[in-house]
């Protein structure tokens, strides 16, 4: 999987997924703009990825479709041009629907499914033009229900049928693709599900034991099934929803 002189743009790519799919790409040859919302998080991860002129920054919010398009027109301005879209960038309460008031929807609808929207519209001539494709980030929690995460599953279920849709609007020339993971060892993971708990150490061990393989996965594991669809070994996959659970979709014994 070759990806030398290739133009990737990763939302949320200072932490994370999308700092492992960064590296992973990194490691391929692969030009990388790095994005997220603070300055000094962006800057730190272009710090401690270390690859010179093959790493710029995007600094940028993806929550309304006028910051979607600054951030894609600052990332061609600086690649030259894209080849892949990866939209990383995500945000997760773990709030009933009693507790689910309008700014959570908002804010997880907003980042997860219009941010996802918005900036692959923006990105979508440059696509085109090279050919590319876009890889995003959906769940497991698209794919099922969960209780007390009703409003991260209305959004990550919108960003895998939505996934299916554009696949088939913008085929032949541009693929569309979607990962769905489990719950992976994220910092985000650690921050608002398991500190948050009342007890964290059981809140951990109730994690671990959701999936039937009876683990997280680490964020390297996420940001190899990217590679692998953004690269030409998938070049017959559009439309997939490829599930990397510890088998959280397969049933329930």
């Amino acid at each position: 999987m070759d990806f030398i002189g290739k133009r990737i743009l990763i939302t949320g790519s200072s932490r994370g997924i999308g700092r492992a799919a960064a590296e992973a790409f990194l490691e391929r040859g692969a030009h990388v703009a790095i994005n997220g919302r603070n300055p000094d998080t962006v800057a730190a991860a272009v710090s401690s990825l270390d690859a010179g002129d093959r790493l710029v920054p995007v600094v940028g919010d993806i929550g309304s479709a006028g910051a979607c398009a600054t951030l894609v027109a600052t990332a061609l301005d600086s690649l030259g041009g894209l080849d892949i879209l990866v939209n990383s960038a995500g945000v997760a309460h773990a709030t009933s629907i009693e507790d689910s008031d309008e700014a959570v929807w908002d804010e997880t609808l907003d980042t997860n499914l219009k941010g996802t929207f918005f900036t692959s519209r923006a990105a979508l001539a440059a696509l085109r033009t090279s050919g590319g494709n876009i890889v995003n980030l959906a769940s497991d929690a698209g794919l099922i229900g969960e209780a007390g995460l009703s409003v991260y599953c209305a959004s990550k279920g919108g960003v895998v049928n939505m996934t299916k849709a554009l696949a088939l609007e913008l085929a032949p020339k541009v693929r569309v693709n979607c990962v769905c993971p489990g719950y992976v060892d994220t910092d985000m993971v650690r921050r608002d599900f398991i500190e948050k708990a009342e007890d964290p150490s059981v809140e951990e061990q109730e994690i671990i034991d959701y999936a039937p393989l009876k683990r997280m996965a680490s964020p390297e594991e996420i940001a190899y099934a990217i590679v692998y669809l953004a690269s030409d070994m998938a070049r017959n996959i559009t439309g997939a929803a490829l599930q990397i659970d510890g088998g959280s979709t397969a049933g329930h014994p």
